[in-house]
């Protein structure tokens, strides 16, 4: 029986977006309309997909055993049925494409592993699902509360807006609506799971998630006096913004797109809540791209890159302190990314700095585990990786073009069929010389806060701010997303096995699939602990308030600036200036510092006690090439600042 449908009417709302997004949004229409355009994939194009599926999971997949253990699931087996299923099956009787793409996705969202994903074809792939207003979580007391903390700038409603608690959806209690949406999600624990089931209640990335099943919700809403009503929103669809990340991206450089480590849906989704709630974000970017192209210079604490840095001064009980909000890792320009943090974090005050990493995705790799060696005085050991041990894996490292430099793990994947290793040994992707080449640029104390939406290269950052010990971690959950790998795209494979014989095949119309495919281990006094699943646990929990919520994260903040106050304040400033031809000399400031060591060239010069903070030495420059320069700093016999530069 063919349904009735029901005449589109655009919302009002979209007419009224702000000005920097609005053409975006032209293109939006109900969810209904854009099912309808749905493309089919034939019995062949499902056969092809599943077959690919089963051999990146078999075959190249690094969590495998963790997860048949830890959540007692076989993606192999059901992938082996739904393949037979489809080769005794006939064009005329196969399921719909829909229940394709669900059981498909069950399989993958079965793993728990939000970097393995099937990846749907188009039209999905460039859309995303989204209602005009976002839904967070609070607590008050010990319960666990919702409310709207933000609408689209173009919605008004008398009574539905921020601040108002939602208390229904679609007729059920919030908390189990939470807890169906969450099952739906892959996050790798609870925590993460909840995270996602809250989120994805008014977004949802269509290339990963199944779409709404409903066409509109009914949301119960407790208003600001207190009275209950109802109000009905329609699913809309709309393209994320253009530089959001795609799950297939072939125009990367190709050493570059296998250092990645991301969680695409967030990634997408935090794309859409930003053109949907914070324009102004993509109006600094189109006003900083103008003004650097023209010469003109941007005030002290305006990002060059603002999509990805928030940096500004925050004043609480317990003093004035530095905040820094990184939304993403997903830069290539890792050296542009480096100098954009060093310049904002020189910038902020010394007396500490709060490092916010909250709903960071991730991304390319290196540029988490490069920072945390501007945040302290000890050497950086990135964090190692390690394929699972199988013949394909062997050869993919084999074949792979010297670039990408995957000889490392060679030997010890052809030992394995002598050792039985279920995993080869462990190298890092970013080199170790390189996360201590810069040195120390922040000397007050850090504090980074968390929440289970920090996944993948922020799961990896988080891991490494807490194995060197640079500062306590404040969790706004109870752990991160807990997303330890790095993660290939099927394209990724494909080029790095060529030949006519190759296993990896075409995926059929715009259907692409991702893998985790080395998993990470800690360091330090955690070493070998695998991130996935287990994730960074906070070394301090602040559970969210109503004010956070409504008030740019007030209670939040004021309580990271309590966590700083308690910790030593460092300072270590160095002015040089010429003396003579061939001789430089160097004026430090310090503050909780009693003595300096001179190295140049990894070669001991002097060794300085310090009285009223300040002290002063000449260096020769005689010398025609540069050299480094390093000074350490000590509180007694306390290695606390390292200073790194060239003479």
């Amino acid at each position: 029986m063919k349904r009735e449908s029901i005449p589109f009417k655009r919302p009002a709302y979209l007419q009224k977006m702000n000005s920097s997004v609005r053409s975006h949004f032209e293109r939006a229409t109900s969810l209904p309309v854009f099912l309808s355009s749905s493309s089919t994939l034939n019995l062949e194009d499902r056969k092809t997909i599943v077959r690919q599926a089963l051999l990146l999971i078999e075959q190249n997949y690094a969590h495998l055993p963790l997860k048949r253990a830890m959540h007692a699931i076989d993606p192999v087996q059901r992938l082996k049925l739904l393949l037979q299923t489809l080769e005794f099956g006939e064009e005329t009787s196969m399921p719909s494409e829909t229940e394709f793409h669900h059981e498909m996705t069950d399989i993958f969202t079965s793993l728990r592993d939000l970097h393995t994903n099937y990846l749907l074809p188009d039209p999905f792939r460039k859309m995303t699902a989204f209602l005009p207003f976002m839904v967070e979580d609070y607590f008050e007391g010990k319960e666990r509360r919702y409310l709207v903390s933000h609408v689209s700038p173009g919605f008004s409603h008398p009574t539905f807006g921020p601040g108002v608690e939602v208390v229904y959806w679609n007729g059920m209690p919030i908390e189990k609506a939470v807890l169906n949406n969450a099952a739906r999600y892959a996050g790798s624990n609870r925590e993460a799971r909840l995270a996602r089931g809250v989120q994805t209640l008014t977004t949802r990335a269509l290339i990963i998630a199944p779409a709404p099943s409903e066409e509109w919700v009914i949301v119960g809403y407790r208003t600001l006096d207190g009275e209950l009503k109802e109000i009905r929103f329609d699913w809309m669809v709309n393209p994320p913004l253009p530089d959001a990340a795609e799950g297939d991206s072939r125009q990367q450089d190709l050493a570059d797109m296998m250092t990645t480590g991301l969680d695409l849906e967030q990634d997408l989704i935090q794309q859409m809540r930003k053109a949907l709630f914070a324009p102004q974000v993509i109006k600094a970017q189109k006003q900083v791209a103008v003004k650097l192209a023209s010469g003109a210079t941007l005030s002290d604490l305006d990002s060059t890159l603002p999509h990805i840095f928030q940096a500004r001064t925050v004043t609480t009980p317990s003093g004035t302190f530095g905040y820094l909000r990184i939304f993403t890792f997903s830069h290539q320009d890792v050296p542009g990314f480096i100098n954009e943090f060093i310049r904002l974090i020189t910038l902020l005050p010394g007396e500490g700095l709060m490092l916010d990493v909250r709903s960071n995705g991730g991304g390319i790799i290196m540029n988490g585990e490069f920072l945390l060696q501007l945040l302290t005085p000890h050497p950086i050991e990135p964090e190692p990786v390690q394929f699972i041990n199988t013949p394909l894996n062997l050869l993919i490292c084999r074949n792979a073009p010297r670039e990408v430099a995957l000889d490392p793990w060679i030997e010890s994947l052809k030992q394995a069929l002598q050792s039985g290793a279920s995993f080869s040994a462990g190298f890092p992707i970013s080199e170790t010389r390189a996360c201590n080449q810069i040195g120390q640029r922040y000397f007050g104390p850090v504090v980074l806060i968390v929440d289970s939406l920090c996944y993948s290269t922020t799961d990896i950052f988080a891991a490494g701010f807490q194995d060197h010990s640079i500062g306590p971690v404040l969790g706004t959950d109870g752990t991160t997303g807990a997303g330890g790998a790095n993660v290939w795209t099927h394209a990724i494979f494909s080029q790095l096995l060529t030949e006519a014989d190759s296993p990896y095949k075409p995926l059929p119309k715009g259907t692409s699939l991702r893998v985790a495919v080395r998993r990470t281990l800690r360091v330090g006094r955690r070493a070998g602990t695998p991130v996935e699943d287990f994730g960074v646990i906070p070394d301090e929990r602040h559970f969210l308030t109503r004010n956070d919520l409504l008030n740019k994260n007030q209670d939040l903040i004021n309580r990271a600036g309590a966590i700083l106050s308690t910790l030593p304040v460092r300072k270590l400033k160095i002015r040089s200036g010429k003396v003579a031809t061939n001789q430089v000399s160097f004026t430090v400031d310090v503050q909780g510092i009693t003595r300096i060591d001179v190295y140049v060239a990894e070669r001991p010069i002097e060794s300085i006690d310090i009285k009223l903070n300040q002290t002063a030495f000449t260096l020769s420059t005689a010398e025609e090439t540069r050299r480094p320069l390093e000074i350490r700093a000590y509180d007694g016999n306390e290695l606390v600042g390292r200073y790194r530069a060239e003479i």
